[in-house]
């Protein structure tokens, strides 16, 4: 990964490639003996609606740890979801095994041609942000996703880079790109009453922000077809949410382990780069305390509510 990178994985380890899936009463389904899975230990939900199929089209460079993320977020949810694992076959992992991925991996082409549509994707970020979007490898395959999610109206959420990616491709926004990375946990507050996926949700919530980029208010008030879900006045627009499709577009991280920042900020000093001190995270400030999780029961109920959408 390049200094200064965002949207990057944290630091929690995995069990190796033939660790055995543990026996977990649980509603998510896996791919087979993906290590990644203990994640859900201990989070399964006590009741069970669906099923829902929903692929995560993973973008990141360190996979199992995202993979991680989202299983903490998607197992506590009371539906019945199987979870297909989704990566651009026109790109080379250099951080990924490629073992990993032609075992557990479909192709986007994969997943959207097989007759039988997920009724939900979650595309995530990539440490991609200083690359002009069309120098993107996979810019080409990703774009031809975003257009057949958006032409059989599969409900879709776009996160970090993922969204930035979205916003230029489907409404031409450009992203601004920013001196100092902003990193930290802010408060988030909606813009409006009565948002599907803040439903339960006390404001101010926190969430997660590491990130060199990000979109102005202004151009996303100027364009038909979305408007701002929810921002703070720390951190800038979080959540962008279309009214033509049925589409989201978050900037925050709220699928980060408790430890990502920290490793992060602790990996950006070993490279030189002299981050600021993650705001609101550690206790006084201080990098030598452990961090606090103040977002991830928030960060189950977004997630939560976004697939109680899914089936109306």
């Amino acid at each position: 990964m390049k200094p200064g990178a965002a949207c990057s994985s944290g630091s929690n380890p995995t069990p190796s490639a033939d660790t055995p899936i543990p026996s977990i009463a649980m509603s998510l389904h896996l791919p087979p003996q993906l290590p990644s899975a203990s994640a859900a230990l201990g989070l399964a939900p006590t009741h069970t609606r669906g099923p829902l199929s929903i692929a995560l089209v993973n973008l990141m460079p360190l996979k199992e740890m995202t993979e991680a993320d989202f299983i903490r977020l998607l197992a506590p949810a009371p539906f019945d979801i199987s979870l297909t694992l989704v990566a651009p076959a026109t790109h080379r992992s250099r951080n990924t095994t490629q073992e990993h991925i032609d075992r557990f991996y479909i192709s986007p082409a994969e997943m959207l041609g097989r007759g039988d549509d997920p009724d939900g994707v979650i595309v995530t970020g990539a440490p991609v942000e200083a690359l002009d979007f069309e120098a993107v490898d996979y810019w080409e395959e990703l774009t031809a996703m975003m257009d057949t999610l958006r032409r059989r109206r599969i409900p879709t959420v776009y996160i970090c880079w993922g969204a930035l990616a979205a916003l230029y491709h489907h409404y031409g926004i450009a992203k601004e790109m920013y001196t100092r990375k902003v990193s930290g946990v802010f408060p988030q507050f909606p813009t409006a009453e009565g948002h599907p996926l803040f439903r339960g949700m006390t404001p101010p919530f926190m969430v997660p922000n590491s990130r060199y980029s990000g979109v102005a208010e202004a151009d996303i008030d100027a364009t038909a077809g979305i408007d701002v879900a929810a921002k703070s006045p720390d951190s800038g627009v979080y959540m962008v949410s279309s009214t033509e499709a049925p589409e989201h577009y978050i900037l925050g991280h709220s699928e980060y382990a408790p430890d990502t920042l920290d490793f992060e900020y602790h990996r950006d000093l070993d490279k030189g780069i002299n981050p600021s001190i993650p705001a609101n995270y550690y206790p006084d400030d201080d990098p030598r305390q452990k961090p606090v999780d103040r977002w991830h029961s928030h960060a189950v109920g977004l997630f939560t509510n976004w697939l109680a959408t899914l089936k109306g």
